[in-house]
């Protein structure tokens, strides 16, 4: 036939397919004879099959890819016109997971708890050092109310009575609600979100890792986030303050955001989970695990739902519960590492910690009152 050639050993097949694409067929002649023929026609047979019937695949040529010639294109024009080759996109940075990295949020988080607990103590002490002399100014001022005619809708005079009307714990916690809102308008300042990413993020990738660890603590991008986060902490402030003192509260408070956030860049190193967190949650569920763990059997409710309650023991254990289990399961809507921080934290301090360490500041006072008293202007070597 036409796309076939005839080898003539007993009529039988001797060769493939011709006029292939990409093969040439180079096939010797087929012959008819004798003995002797037959047996040349079966020894090139033989032949043929071993070199795949006598066709040899042509080399392939191998042509560039065609991003790789409009790439070259592209930059021969923009070379005839003068302007400089697109550069090629940056590769993405992939952090590895190198613990080294952790030793300096390690010793930030040693160093800080300690002076914030150093200087709850010397505040301590410095406010009972001014407590008379407070309550003489406020004799005065009680004085000069009553021979000073009062001005009807005196607005200094109605935020004073809304601030008296505080306790303790509000007070305090005031300022850092005020902080916390601060921070938030200044997310929403577009010249300031590198410094905002910088330094108001906590990531164990970034550059800056001791300071993020503390600021971070008073930064919320949302407003559903702070005001969640905020209500939760006005409204545990005037037990916890009561508790403790507004003095060692705020250090409690400022050392359970470090601690959560150092917890956190654990997790994500060893997970390999990668990525900028922010929000009190850690240092708030250390002021609400010390609260339930202090007073396990005190009723709470949910605002939403006001008619269901239940012991503040109960919550806390849910809420490790549920912590737990997200960061076990890899959920990553919340920094589950750093809720367990400042809860565990929180435990730890009300069981362990208040007993090792703010028993344990009386030789920190000393020092420093005696540095006050031998001071320059100290005048005398009273006590209080």
């Amino acid at each position: 036939s036409a796309g076939r050639v005839w080898c003539c050993s007993g009529w039988r097949w001797g060769c493939c397919q011709l006029n292939q694409p990409g093969w040439r067929a180079q096939a010797p002649p087929c012959s008819r004879g004798g003995d002797g023929g037959t047996g040349a026609a079966e020894r090139r047979f033989t032949l043929q099959t071993q070199q795949r019937c006598g066709f040899r695949k042509i080399t392939k040529r191998v042509e560039p890819k065609k991003g790789v010639s409009e790439e070259a294109e592209l930059n021969e024009i923009l070379h005839k016109k003068g302007e400089a080759p697109a550069p090629d996109p940056p590769t993405p940075h992939v952090p590895a997971r190198s613990f080294g990295r952790l030793v300096k949020p390690l010793v930030f988080t040693i160093g800080f708890t300690g002076c914030s607990f150093g200087g709850a103590a010397i505040w301590q002490y410095e406010s009972l050092k001014s407590r008379v002399q407070s309550y003489f100014d406020d004799v005065k001022v009680d004085w000069l109310e009553k021979i000073r005619p009062q001005k009807q809708g005196d607005l200094h005079k109605q935020v004073s009575q809304w601030w008296n009307s505080l306790s303790d714990g509000q007070k305090t916690v005031t300022g850092i609600i005020a902080a916390n809102a601060l921070v938030f308008f200044c997310w929403r300042v577009p010249s300031l979100q590198h410094t905002m990413f910088k330094y108001f993020t906590s990531n164990p990738s970034s550059k800056a890792l001791c300071w993020p660890m503390l600021l971070s603590t008073f930064s919320h991008y949302s407003l559903f986030h702070m005001a969640a986060n905020m209500y939760v902490l006005w409204s545990f402030s005037s037990s916890i303050v009561n508790m403790m003192g507004k003095e060692q509260f705020m250090a409690l408070y400022l050392s359970a955001g470090v601690i959560s956030t150092f917890v956190s860049y654990v997790s994500k190193t060893a997970m390999g989970r990668f990525g900028p967190s922010l929000g009190a949650s850690g240092a708030i569920m250390a002021v609400l695990a010390a609260v339930c763990t202090k007073m396990p059997e005190a009723k709470l409710a949910i605002i939403f739902l006001p008619m269901y309650t239940f012991t503040a023991g109960n919550a806390l254990k849910a809420l490790v519960a549920l912590d737990t289990t997200g960061l076990i399961l890899g959920w990553r809507f919340f920094d589950h590492a750093a809720h367990l921080g400042g809860a565990l934290f929180g435990i730890w301090y009300i069981i362990y910690g208040h007993e090792l360490i703010w028993k344990n500041r009386e030789p920190l006072v000393k020092l420093w009152h005696d540095f006050r008293t031998r001071g320059p202007g100290a005048g005398g070597t009273g006590s209080i």
